[in-house]
């Protein structure tokens, strides 16, 4: 059986994002997924593999292995890739760039929930955040919101100009709490362990997107964010117990798990009630959503 290397740069030019949120809406069709994480250690490196097992999808491992020594020899931090097996005889079907399946399953996530929670009108995007996620969300929200405004907030002004001059109009904010006060849509990717968004900067109506928190320790979003929103994640499996935006609030009992309205096994409750509805969507990226993806991209790079 031959097996399909598909490379970042020839397999982004075959995708497009309505497709992968379709494949994600049917991926949640499909039985739930069985999902494990396993992490290796040397000193600094270390080697993460997520795997997920979807009956009628297949199965996919993404191993990324995390050196951060490596930009001292010219290589990125970050390298990896995913191994996506057959659902029918566990045939190794194709390697995927980690890259790749990383940056179109996390916009992806969140494009899904604001295609179901944001309102349609929504006219001004906030990302917090100039990195690399940052740009794909730009990508993903300049799809399903062409005629957006875009504005920008980084903690380093620099960066934040860097990203707004590869896109025409997008608008540096440098007020973060005025700028949350004009957006329709706030999609937030930082690496940071203390909330950046504040609960009182809120207007009702608004969504707010939730990326870069991966860890307990981690949280975008004050108490009083919770608070004031109703709350969707993307799976309960892969947030509840491990995310801090969602654990510690639980674990202090300022919410609990029932003020989670839905995950996306459950779209009939995955729904904005309101114009004035505040959402939040807490984006956790498992591996059940890197499988999902990657199947998606086998099938485009095989049409």
């Amino acid at each position: 059986m031959d097996i399909t290397y598909i490379p970042f740069e020839q397999g982004q030019t075959k995708l497009d994002w309505k497709g992968l949120t379709n494949a994600l809406v049917e991926g949640h069709i499909l039985p739930k997924a069985e999902i494990a994480d396993t992490f290796l250690y040397r000193d600094r490196d270390t080697l993460l593999s997520r795997s997920a097992w979807i009956d009628g999808l297949g199965l996919a491992v993404k191993s990324a292995t995390i050196f951060p020594k490596n930009p001292q020899n010219g290589y990125p931090i970050v390298n990896g890739a995913v191994s996506l097996f057959s659902d029918s005889d566990g045939m190794l079907e194709a390697l995927i760039d980690f890259h790749l399946v990383t940056k179109w399953k996390t916009a992806g996530d969140s494009l899904l929930a604001a295609s179901r929670l944001a309102r349609k009108d929504s006219q001004c995007i906030l990302i917090v955040g100039a990195g690399t996620v940052g740009r794909s969300l730009r990508d993903a929200y300049g799809a399903l919101f062409p005629k957006a405004k875009f504005m920008v907030w980084n903690r380093s002004v620099q960066n934040a100009e860097k990203m707004a001059s590869e896109y025409a109009g997008m608008e540096v904010a440098n007020d973060l709490p005025q700028a949350v006060g004009k957006a329709d849509i706030v999609t937030c990717a930082t690496m940071s362990t203390e909330p950046v968004l504040q609960g009182e900067w809120l207007k009702p109506g608004q969504h707010i997107d939730l990326i870069g928190a991966y860890r307990p320790d981690m949280r975008e979003a004050d108490d009083a964010a919770i608070l004031r929103s109703r709350i969707f994640v993307d799976s309960y499996a892969t947030t509840v117990a491990h995310i801090g935006d969602i654990k510690t609030p639980i674990d202090e009992e300022v919410i609990s798990q029932s003020d989670i309205v839905a995950d996306y096994y459950e779209p009939e409750k995955f729904t904005r009630l309101s114009d004035d509805d505040i959402t939040l969507f807490k984006n956790g990226g498992g591996a059940h959503l890197d499988l999902m993806t990657a199947r998606y991209i086998l099938k485009r790079w095989s049409t």
